[in-house]
């Protein structure tokens, strides 16, 4: 059983951390319509992929621009920008889905400055034919033919919220401040202006999906497992192998999730985020005591068994609180992601809360039918009402809890 919970974690773990691995790359994508592309490249943020063949005779190139994960309520851009490396003056293509329903509407819009709070539709510095886009459950693209005023140039791409079935400002999360980057259209060769900061921002990630998994959520179920597990004696000792197992899994990849936080810190001079850092420094202080304790935890009927036990409980759930407001540090002020990751964490947070909830409730009536059960047991060897034994001694039956 230790074995496979742990096998369990591990895969879970894995699982996570490796999805970008695993996930769809451009060149292996077909495209509904058949249409075939000689170059494309993973744009490194914002689930964003650019297909493109280009014609050297004509100067003339056919794109397409393909986002994953989108919904009715987003609107995607692509934009080549001839003057700077950033959204100011950014030549976009535009596409989202009608608020009625009934297909993708796509346009160009040519931005002066960032100070905008959506999208309109106007010409472009260059040229733009056939301009279209499909929508379905898994993604979005844009398809046109452009002629882009040089062979090599600056690229952006961003995704961002529909307001009342209009574009308006996307959000300002990392992802979104990094979406830049520069596309030879010759050579087919594309680059990431924020490579140093994507890879950044990849380490924050890992960072935050460790410290949730190990601290926010192995540690919870491992005090669940010890409080309510233990109840029954069917379970004994397996409650506790199961108790330790979650416990020490989530202290050692908590350690990897902190030492990944060190580093970031130490890449990131000048930012810091003080109560972010503190709490995590004494989260590893306090659940390093806890594994000491497990090492100094004196038998059942040691005299001191009560105050290791005042002593690992106290610590046990001043980490797992402790552990919970931190991630929630992280999420508003480190990551800042999509709010649906929040609400997934909040979620599992929610459920082991009313697994809790259901548990104590429960356990409370098998400890109280026990006890009764036992009251009755010794009240059967008593003679009489008064509780006096055939020996003729007074009986005082103790419950066993």
């Amino acid at each position: 059983m230790r074995s496979g919970i742990g096998s369990l974690i591990f895969a879970i773990l894995i699982g996570v951390l490796c999805t970008t691995s695993l996930a769809q790359t451009c060149k292996t994508y077909s495209f509904r319509n058949n249409a075939k592309f000689q170059s494309c490249t993973d744009l490194p943020v914002l689930n964003s992929y650019l297909h493109w063949t280009y014609d050297s005779a004509t100067n003339k190139a056919n794109i397409a621009f393909r986002v994953t994960g989108t919904t009715s309520s987003n609107w995607i851009a692509w934009a080549l920008n001839p003057t700077s490396s950033g959204m100011a003056g950014a030549q976009s293509l535009v596409a989202f889905q009608n608020s009625s329903g009934s297909g993708v509407q796509a346009f160009t819009s040519s931005i002066a400055s960032t100070a905008i709070s959506g999208l309109s539709q106007s010409t472009l510095s260059f040229q733009v034919d056939n301009l279209t886009a499909t929508s379905s459950s898994n993604d979005m693209i844009i398809f046109a033919t452009i002629k882009p005023p040089r062979t090599t140039v600056n690229q952006v791409w961003q995704v961002g919220p529909l307001s009342s079935g209009v574009p308006v400002q996307h959000p300002l999360n990392n992802a979104n401040k990094v979406s830049t980057g520069s596309i030879n259209f010759l050579s087919g060769q594309a680059t990431s202006s924020g490579t140093v900061t994507v890879a950044r921002l990849h380490r924050k990630n890992v960072h935050g999906v460790i410290n949730a998994i190990s601290w926010g959520i192995l540690m919870p179920i491992g005090a669940i497992i010890a409080r309510y597990v233990k109840v029954f004696k069917s379970a004994d000792p397996a409650w506790f192998y199961l108790h330790v197992t979650c416990q020490l899994s989530g202290y050692i990849i908590g350690v990897a999730g902190w030492g990944t936080g060190l580093k970031l810190g130490s890449d990131s001079p000048g930012i810091v985020y003080h109560t972010h850092r503190n709490l995590g420094i004494a989260l590893f202080c306090l659940a390093t005591l806890q594994v000491f304790a497990l090492l100094l935890r004196p038998n059942k009927d040691h005299k001191y068994r009560l105050y290791w036990s005042i002593y690992h409980h106290s610590i046990g759930y001043a980490v797992i609180i402790m552990s919970i407001i931190n991630i929630y540090q992280g999420f508003d002020k480190v990551l800042q992601p999509e709010k649906k990751w929040k609400r997934i964490y909040t979620g599992i947070i929610i459920v082991l809360g009313a697994i809790a909830l259901v548990l104590e409730a429960f356990t409370w009536m098998v400890v109280m039918k026990r006890k009764n059960n036992n009251t009755n047991k010794h009240g059967n060897h008593a003679n009489g009402t008064n509780g006096y034994a055939h020996n003729g001694y007074a009986t005082r039956t103790q419950p066993v809890v």
